[in-house]
């Protein structure tokens, strides 16, 4: 499994459009795509700004090729994301998940 990390930060104002935008239109597509495992969308208020972290689960570097394509470590920034974000990375992480850790509710009794 690769986990494809990436950050972009929104003027506070255009931080509940952003996050709209995200879950409405982003998220959507995302589970269209063949070897999409899920995500996580992190959110901090720094001051007047907004940091953003998505966390995109693959289960392989071909899954994050056929979001991303061949230059995959390029960060993907839809048009209309790019007027709500004040900046972004221009690139974004991949890692090989290596465990994960759950912890299960103990049964009454």
């Amino acid at each position: 499994m690769i986990a494809r990390h990436w950050r972009g930060w929104t003027r506070r104002e255009n931080a509940e459009a952003y996050e709209d935008f995200l879950r409405h239109r982003i998220f959507p597509e995302l589970k269209k795509i063949e070897g999409y495992r899920g995500g996580q969308l992190l959110r901090q208020d720094h001051g007047a700004e907004t940091e953003f972290i998505v966390l995109n689960l693959f289960e392989s570097l071909e899954a994050v090729k056929r979001f991303a394509g061949e230059q995959y470590a390029k960060a993907v920034i839809e048009p209309e994301a790019k007027r709500l974000l004040m900046r972004w990375e221009e690139t974004a992480g991949q890692y090989e998940v290596r465990a994960t850790i759950k912890i299960e509710e103990e049964a009454d009794g």
